[in-house]
């Protein structure tokens, strides 16, 4: 680096002032993680053996003054409701969900309150004050109950924060704030009985209880304290960055006699700053990966200089996923909110699939298909269940609704994590939460810690895991609190106030952290992301009952000393650093819009003059051409296979597969590859038609090879309720079609049917002739052409064949809308090369398959749409000139014959590969 960082500078003071007393110096840091840096400089230092101060953040510092431990945010609540419960009148109680509400918003002003010192039945009598003053008009006798609960809620705040405060330190323990209003009240007792000596370093804001301990500290002589500002930032009375530090400077009694140390140079020094837009998180993300992997190019591997600071916490997996695969080494140290932790999203899953199977059926225990699939499919869970087999089978069979014997039976290993997944729940919370907390420990037990990756997904599990082991312990104390529904209301609550912590041990390898952990360190290279206004600095959200006013009477902290402190941690990142990487997202559109920091506007209107400022927008690479065609050559591997379908049979769809899309046919026919199975909710059209040919067949199938009469009909009518209900549960599976969408559909399939037979009966006795030839028959006919490499087979199923007034016809149904322009065709040339044609070419397939069984009678082949019943059978049409055929005469055979084999001279063809039609 081109100048010592402020902890080299720190360890060479220390060794200088305490070479002897080592062991009698504390020091005390903003944070934890500059412990490592600090003691890394003080080993580089010292020649011999030497024993090492002791090293705190100022919390462990304060706790020691107060000799109160601290309490987490989870157990501070349940705390506190325990004393709301105790304090409150049983009819007025509220549940733990609505309290947890507000009780989270008002823990955090007690908090404030008492780390200022502020004296707490003022501030808040004096907020009581207020919220009566809001409703002085009202008439005593007009006020609502709703106002007098809300009234009653302000009175009782003084009740509800001396009761807490009383009943934590009964314990012991405490929240931050009262541990820092007891270590001011003990700092006699404190610095009596201590021979330590104390150097404060690396600090910039501080509230009124550690602005009192350490002045107090600085009184007696028992210690120092080391400041890191550059003096650009501290005289300049308008920069945010210097706020603190200039009333510090000002107001503190100890500098009217002692230097304010340290105040350094070093903003100004020359630095390169790349100022990068781009669009949305992902954009920065990549961004970063590439800045690291050119680092890392022209660097050598060497990251110990480098750090990620994430302006916002949900970057943190989209960059962990776009880091280069040669970062060898990586620490995280910053907090992670549960909101997107992959283990709480778990653990609601969870939640979401035995709730809502309690709600349906406790004792059948049906559970929703999707809800079961989530869980398998999770990240945590996939990789060590091996259900693919049991996912494959809820798919095939439509499970649309699984109940818990049945999801039992369709899962046929021993795997412990399954059963615990799906154990039935019952109404005991504590049961429920012992087993998730199972749960937990087999995933914990399946990660690796040789992985990086599976390292912080270690970190996701534990935070999770600490939350359900405290609400076990929770309710088990509280037994009266039983149900599921509260059980996962509280578990909400809760999972909110709880953070990941990811610690590292920070000195090799590339460093990713959160603002607030970059305080005191320093860095030749930083990568800032999310440089946006409101995100960095954060803005002017507020989450709390105290308002503005009332916060800046009592010289409380509000939305602009929080954006001083942002400022200057923002300034710190770049005051020792060479090369500095703000990125920002610049999209103005969309949920997680953007518009750049002030910081950033900041550095361009008081540019320094070594200051090499670079602006660029970042845009990915897109590509000339959407999307290139796929082109496959016919390989002779390509052609042994298209051998095999001429000798087995091309279908009439797979023709027009072809034309449609000939990439699609060698998808489908060559390589043979089918979709997935997935769960049909809502029965598909296909699905429909399917269900619609197989009643039609199974009614019709008594009377092949004989002459329709109307009885036969009408007896049809009384079986197609079971008739469309067997096809149903044999197409459909298991699929539920009792209810909704597919019930409506099983009426349509019921409805379809009537219409059809209705339709045939009205032709009957109008004197029809109908004699059945062969229901859903199979039929092959071999092409042989001297224009063909070899001979070619048509196959496939036609629906219907009759005998209708002497005449052949073969009937396609389709569920469908179809009308007769569909299958009237004025010119043969270009049949094959237009798929609108699709209809034509399909029932002119079954006609020349049929033609010789047809032993010279005259055939007509056509459609029957359901949805459009009333014109009833549609023949296929030559029209020429005015004159129209509908017989499928030997010239209308001749004809249609050679276009087909134009189309298979283009299958079988070397030299035209497999060509995607993009649209």
């Amino acid at each position: 680096m081109s100048k010592p960082t402020f902890l080299y500078q720190l360890a060479q003071e220390i060794l200088k002032t305490h070479s002897n007393s080592l062991l009698d110096l504390v020091v005390i840091l903003p944070n934890k993680r500059a412990k490592v840096f600090l003691l890394e400089e003080l080993k580089k230092s010292v020649a011999n053996n030497a024993f090492a101060p002791k090293i705190i953040s100022i919390e462990d510092f304060i706790q020691d003054v107060a000799g109160i431990r601290s309490i987490d945010s989870v157990e501070l609540l349940f705390e506190f409701y325990d004393v709301y419960l105790t304090v409150t009148e049983k009819d007025q109680q509220e549940s733990f969900e609505t309290f947890a509400n507000w009780a989270k918003t008002l823990l955090q002003d007690f908090n404030e309150i008492d780390r200022y010192l502020l004296d707490t039945n003022h501030v808040l009598n004096y907020l009581e004050n207020i919220k009566e003053i809001e409703h002085w008009w009202e008439k005593i006798e007009n006020k609502t109950e709703l106002v007098e609960k809300h009234l009653a809620f302000w009175k009782k705040l003084p009740e509800y924060y001396q009761s807490l405060y009383d009943y934590l330190l009964n314990k012991g323990v405490g929240y931050q704030g009262l541990i820092y209003r007891e270590a001011v009240g003990n700092l006699d007792h404190f610095s009596e009985n201590n021979t330590n000596q104390f150097i404060f370093a690396g600090f910039n804001a501080l509230n009124q209880a550690e602005e009192k301990i350490i002045q107090h500290l600085l009184a007696l002589d028992k210690a120092k304290i080391y400041w890191d500002i550059d003096e650009t930032l501290l005289h300049d009375s308008f920069h945010d960055a210097g706020l603190f530090q200039r009333k510090f400077k000002s107001e503190w009694i100890y500098y009217k006699t002692h230097p304010y140390e340290w105040i350094v140079n070093d903003f100004t020094e020359t630095k390169n700053i790349h100022v990068i837009a781009t669009s949305k998180s992902i954009g920065q993300a990549k961004i970063t990966g590439s800045i690291i992997e050119k680092h890392i190019a022209e660097n050598d591997t060497n990251l110990q200089n480098v750090a990620v600071v994430l302006g916002e916490e949900n970057l943190l997996l989209p960059i962990l996923h776009s880091l280069p695969n040669n970062v060898n080494a990586l620490n995280v140290t910053m907090g992670f909110s549960s909101k997107n932790n992959p283990a709480q999203l778990l653990i609601a899953k969870l939640f979401k699939l035995h709730y809502n199977a309690l709600s349906r059926n406790p004792s059948s225990y049906v559970m929703y298909y999707k809800d079961v699939l989530d869980i398998l499919t999770h990240p945590l869970i996939e990789p060590y269940v091996y259900a693919g087999e049991l996912v494959n089978r809820i798919n095939k069979n439509n499970y649309t609704f699984i109940t818990h014997k049945k999801l039992e039976e369709l899962y046929t290993q021993e795997n412990a994590l399954f059963g615990m997944l799906f154990r039935k729940w019952d109404t005991s919370s504590v049961n429920v939460l012992e087993n998730l907390s199972q749960i937990l420990l087999q995933i914990k037990a399946n990660l690796s810690y040789d992985n990086e990756e599976e390292k912080i997904t270690n970190a996701f599990v534990y935070s999770v895991f600490k939350v359900i082991n405290k609400m076990t312990s929770y309710f088990g104390q509280h037994q009266n609190i039983d149900d599921i529904k509260t059980l996962h209301a509280i578990y909400k609550q809760v999972i909110d106030v709880a953070e990941v912590s990811f610690e590292g041990e920070p000195l090799d390898g590339l460093q990713i952290m959160g603002v607030l952990e970059s305080r005191v360190l320093d860095f030749e290279t930083v990568i800032i992301t999310s440089v946006n206004e409101g995100k960095f600095p954060a803005g002017k959200s507020t989450n709390s009952f105290i308002p503005y006013d009332v916060k800046r009477e009592l010289e409380l902290p509000t939305y602009k000393e929080k954006d001083a402190i942002y400022t200057y941690h923002f300034y710190h990142l770049l005051q020792r650093a060479k090369n500095i990487y703000l990125i920002y997202n610049a999209d103005s559109d969309g949920f997680d819009a953007g518009e750049k920091s002030r910081f950033i506007t900041q550095l361009e209107v008081e540019k320094q003059p070594k200051h090499n400022l670079t602006f660029q927008y970042f845009n990915p690479n897109v590509p000339n051409i959407a999307h290139q065609p796929i082109i496959v050559p016919k390989t002779e591997s390509v052609l042994t296979r298209l051998r095999e379908i001429a000798e087995k049979g091309f279908s009439p769809s797979s023709l027009t597969t072809y034309i449609r899309n000939p990439i699609q046919f060698y998808f489908q026919r060559v390589l043979r590859i089918s979709e997935t199975d997935e769960v049909e909710e809502n029965i598909a059209v296909n699905t429909l038609g399917t269900i619609i040919h197989g009643a039609l067949e199974a009614l019709y199938k008594p009377f092949i090879g004989r002459v329709l009469t109307k009885v036969d009909i009408e007896s049809c009518f009384k079986k197609i309720d079971d008739e469309v209900l067997t096809q149903f549960k044999e197409v459909y599976k298991e699929g539920e079609i009792k209810k909704g969408r597919n019930l409506l559909a099983f009426e349509v399939a019921k409805r379809n049917v009537y219409n059809f037979l209705k339709l045939e009966l009205e032709l009957l006795e109008k004197g029809d002739e109908v004699q059945i030839i062969a229901l859903e028959a199979p039929l092959s006919r071999t092409l042989n052409h001297p224009n063909l490499p070899l001979p070619v087979t048509i196959a496939g199923n036609v629906d219907r064949i009759e005998l209708r007034n002497g005449r052949v016809r073969i009937i396609d149904y389709k569920t469908g809308k179809v009308e007769q322009k569909s299958v009237t065709l004025k010119d043969w040339n270009g049949l094959t090369e237009d798929i609108k044609n699709d209809k034509i070419i399909q029932i002119l397939a079954y006609a020349f398959m049929f033609e010789e069984q047809a032993k010279g009678r005259n055939i007509e082949a056509g459609i029957i749409s359901f949805k459009n019943l009333k014109s009833g059978f549609l023949p296929f049409n030559f029209k020429q000139d005015k004159e129209v055929t509908d017989n499928v005469s030997p010239e209308i055979m001749e004809a249609y014959v050679e276009q087909i084999v134009v189309l298979l001279q283009a299958i079988f063809n070397v030299e035209m590969p497999f060509e995607e039609k993009v649209n």
